[in-house]
């Protein structure tokens, strides 16, 4: 992608036998045709109505039954954070994290009929462009953006079952709110949100989801810095600033102590293996 966000009708004839990963997100939205979404090892069947998430991770290919139409949206982390979301810091954390979607995204009836509504409205406006074209594209894929984020909350973290303590649930829904505010990560602060002592929340955190809160929350950003890395141009001292650590040096220490490789190199190693990669991928043996 050459701009923060796309939106294309694409059709498509024949299954391809290159698996693609992407640097940005991108919701697909089967208008016509059926097959397969192969994603990383899962294999899961798609439909017309069908919604599926792809992340910047994600390994995937389609497998076609059928000549099969798609609309794509696809957006870059840029454009999330640039836009002011009443969950801004959540919305990003929210669309990255639900990799455990190994098909469609939708779980609400009322929500499907939305999002097929916004499609038929995207796929005219893309026929009969007029004035305003790209203002109308930008506010009808921010609703698609929030009603996937919405029903991607809904079906809770990846973590989650249908055992899973509901006051666990509102404590990781708070840390991803606040992945970006070191001060409210804190288990005082997180204690005191909940109404709990710093210890309890602690014990508890640890009792029900088998890890203690430290690394539960060092992990959540690492992965989210790892995608910085990866997926975006953000020099590291605009990385530092993001997640509130004092200077670039202060986020090198923390990022080499948990992964055991400075941030430079860990980018361009990153970078050195994606090129290989598509280098096979042009000229196979």
């Amino acid at each position: 992608m050459h701009t923060p966000l796309e939106v294309v009708r694409q059709k498509m004839e024949a299954v391809s036998p290159v698996d693609f990963q992407n640097n940005f997100f991108q919701i697909c939205i089967v208008v016509s045709g059926q097959g397969h979404l192969g994603l990383d090892s899962h294999r899961t069947a798609f439909k017309p109505g069908s919604v599926i998430l792809l992340t910047p991770d994600d390994v995937h290919h389609f497998e076609l039954e059928q000549p099969t139409e798609f609309l794509m949206v696809r957006f870059s982390s840029s454009y999330i954070r640039a836009f002011e979301w009443g969950k801004m810091n959540q919305m990003e954390c929210i669309l990255y994290y639900a990799r455990h979607f190994t098909g469609c995204i939708m779980r609400t009836p009322d929500d499907n009929v939305l999002v097929q509504s916004i499609a038929t409205s995207l796929l005219h406006t893309l026929e009969h462009p007029d004035l305003y074209q790209q203002d109308i594209i930008k506010h009808f894929v921010n609703a698609l953006i929030v009603i996937a984020a919405r029903n991607i909350e809904k079906a809770g973290p990846p973590a989650a079952s249908e055992n899973t303590d509901k006051k666990l649930l509102e404590i990781i829904h708070y840390i991803e709110e606040h992945i970006f505010d070191p001060a409210r990560l804190k288990a005082a602060a997180i204690g005191k949100a909940f109404g709990v002592s710093t210890s309890y929340i602690g014990q508890y955190f640890q009792r029900c989801s088998g890890e203690t809160l430290q690394h539960f929350i060092t992990q959540y950003k690492l992965r989210l810095i790892e995608h910085r890395l990866k997926f975006s141009d953000m020099r590291v001292n605009e990385i530092a600033v993001e997640f509130g650590f004092t200077d670039e040096s202060h986020l090198n220490k923390y990022f080499k102590k948990q992964k055991g490789v400075a941030l430079t190199k860990f980018r361009k190693q990153y970078v050195s293996g994606k090129t290989s990669s598509n280098a096979l991928a042009k000229h196979p043996s």
